[in-house]
This record gives structure tokens, sequence and C-alpha cells, in this order.
């Protein structure tokens, strides 16, 4: 089966990889950690980013507790460092070493030098990968008496870089339903044992929720529409701008704004008549922006469920999107927004897209409708407090000891 070919190339790695764990582990002898921890949060960045958010919300879940949170990856800015840091955890930052293909080799070293510190520990720790490449390859070589977990936030390429690690891992968490049934189907399709099928748990994403939002009044026949997001490939921001155009030359009464680093996905764009601010981590600042919003839209090919989307919802706008991961399941059409009918065909993603935004230009009553039912379906179905308690449920020692 396909999937024994990749458990093989595993172990043929694993042979040229001993001797640098060997090497890391006599370096974690040499340089031992000055304190015991409770957990291991290995995270790739602490960028700005929907992903990156969830991942500091996980960390401030267990405040109070002993965690060592390592970032793997070099972030494109200082985005959430300060949110993970303000969970009161020890954070460091391996980058330097993990994240420099021009010597590689210090890559495989400090598999060796991190499992090391895990599997010396007198009290078993518990383990968090929140999709990192590196904990994935880090994950073989500490003993199974740790329990390790993994987040997967949607059917991405990580679905594959993971499947010769799966057996390492007691739980993977998802944060879409429906990314949970592509994994079964690709479970079934490589071969995959059964019960590797019994070890996902959902976890719905969580915010905290405001008290003071308000519905949308458009009386003033204008419509304020924003992407929130970066500008990589997979969100597809070259859409949105086409879409701005498209509106731009039919001459209707909206706004663009984008809210992220969106340069990378706009370069073919340098004159796209819209308001641009760039990386906002400020709550206050975003909060405003959402007030200021009576459309948030998203063009992305692959998505779990964006935390853009609840904290957009529950601050009162309406959604337009692809009908990509679990937004299908929250958004139905004239209810909580609208959803477009493809993914793939750009063209006719625009067309749609401007065809729902003269719909709502002409019905304010209709964006009143959405706009304040949004709200209550926030309150009802995005706590923070319940994502907190189910992460706290799920990794606490006394589940781990079962």
């Amino acid at each position: 089966m396909i999937y024994g070919l990749f458990l093989l190339k595993r172990f043929i790695e694993d042979l040229f990889i001993r001797p640098f764990i060997l090497l890391g582990r006599r370096k974690a002898r040499k340089l031992p950690l000055l304190k015991n921890y409770d957990f291991y949060f290995f995270f790739p960045f602490f960028h700005t980013g929907g992903a990156e958010k969830v991942h500091a919300q996980i960390a401030m879940a267990f405040r109070g507790k002993k965690a060592l949170i390592i970032f793997t990856r070099r972030s494109h800015d200082e985005g959430f460092r300060a949110l993970f840091s303000a969970s009161g955890h020890d954070v460091i930052d391996i980058s330097a070493y993990t994240d420099k293909k021009s010597a590689y080799w210090n890559n495989l070293i400090w598999r060796g030098v991190v499992s090391g510190h895990i599997n010396s520990q007198p009290t078993k720790p518990v383990v968090f990968n929140g999709q990192c490449n590196f904990a994935y390859k880090c994950a073989p070589w500490i003993d199974k008496e740790v329990c390790q977990y993994e987040l997967i936030h949607s059917f991405n390429s990580f679905s594959r870089i993971r499947i010769p690690f799966i057996t390492c891992y007691k739980l993977t968490v998802m944060i879409s339903r429906k990314a949970m049934d592509d994994h079964r189907e690709q479970y079934s399709r490589l071969g995959i044992p059964n019960d590797m099928h019994a070890r996902m748990r959902y976890i719905r994403n969580g915010i905290p929720i405001p008290t003071d939002a308000l519905p949308r009044h458009t009386s003033s026949r204008k419509l304020n529409i924003l992407y929130a997001g970066r500008g990589t490939r997979e969100k597809r921001v070259h859409i949105v701008a086409r879409i701005a155009e498209q509106c731009r030359a039919e001459k209707l009464p909206v706004d663009f704004t984008f809210m992220g680093d969106v340069s990378e996905g706009l370069r073919e764009y340098p004159a796209l008549q819209a308001r641009m601010l760039g990386n906002i981590t400020d709550p206050q600042g975003i909060a405003r922006i959402y007030d200021e919003t009576d459309v948030l839209i998203l063009t992305s090919s692959e998505e779990g469920f964006p935390m853009v989307v609840m904290e957009a919802m529950a601050r009162g706008c309406i959604i337009i999107a692809t009908p990509v991961g679990d937004l299908p399941a929250h958004i139905r059409q004239g209810e909580e927004g609208f959803l477009l009918n493809s993914v793939q065909h750009e063209d006719t993603i625009v067309i749609e897209a401007v065809i729902m935004i003269r719909k709502l230009l002409g019905n304010p009553l209709l964006c009143h409708h959405i706009s304040l039912h949004n709200i209550s379906y926030a309150q009802d179905h995005f706590s923070l407090r319940t994502f907190e308690e189910s992460y706290r449920k799920l990794l606490t020692p006394e589940t781990n000891a079962q």
C-alpha cells in the first residue's frame, strides 16, 4: 500500500539522520534546560496571521502552567510575538538554526537537541505541534511515553507532510469538519489503518465576543468592503482586486479596504484604488476597522474556518466568500451573507461577487437583517471560553494518563 511507502521513506531517512540526532542529544546534555515544563508548544511563526492568532490563543489557554513555546521558522514581522509572551510562558526562537537551507545540518542536529531535552525531563511533558514541519521531524525521536498532539487548520500541504508521522500522535485536532472528512478520505486512499481515523478531534476556533457591536445601517447607499489577511497564494487576493476594479468600472458606490500584508498578492495591481492598511495587531484598531466595514470578502481556494470571519461576524459584518472549508456550515445565503458558487473559476467568482454587492446596495433592510443576525450568531457559536476549555480538557495531564 502507498502508506507503507511513506513509512519506508521515513525509515531510510532516519538511518541517515540518526548520527545528527545523537550529536544533538550530546549537545542537549552539555547545555540542559534550567527548568522542567508541563507543555512544549511547537509553532512555526509569530507573525501576523489567522493561524498564528489561534496558536497564541492556545498558549493563553494554559496560563499558569509551565510551558515552553518554540518557534522554528523566520517570521515576516513581529505580529503576535507580544501576545505569545503575554501567556506567561517561556519563548524561544530557534529559526536561525532550523530555517536555513544553506546549513540544513543544523536543523537535523536541533531535532536531537530538542527531543533530548524533552526526553530527559523527570516528568513527561505534553508536546503540541501547531502545523510545524520541524515538530513533525522531531516526533519520531521523542519517547513514546510522551503524549504528542497536532493541530491541522485545513486540508493542505501539511496533510501529506504529516503522513509518515501520524502514528507518533495521540490525537489530531482539526478546526474544520470538512477538513476531517477530507483527511479520512485521504487515509482510505493511501491505505492508512482504520484505527487512525478515530484519532481526530474537532475543536472550533473561538474569539473574544464584543459587547458593544452594533448592526449596520446602510441608508447612505454606500458599502465599505474589507479584505483581511495575507496576500499568500491560497488567499487569492488578486481576485478581490479584480472585484474592486469591476465595481469601479460599473461606478458602484463602494470602497475597498485591505488589512494585512497583501503586497505579494497585488503586484499586478499597482494602481488599485483602495485603502491599504498593512498589518494591524492592536485589538482595538482591528475592532475599529470591522466597525467601519459592511462586508468582509474572502476568495480563498482553501480554508479551515477563518478567524477573520468570526471576528467580522461578531462586529456585524456581512460575509461574501468562496464555499471552502467550514464556511458553508456557517454562511447561509441571505442569512449570514452569501457564498459564491465557484471555487476554481475566477471569472465566475468576480461576476457573482459583483452581483451580490449590487444586491446589498439595493436592499438596506437585508443588510441590517444580516448584520444584526451575525452579531447574535457569533455570540452563540464562537465563544473563546469554550475554545479554551476544550484545549485544556484535551491536553491536561489527567487526560493523558488514561
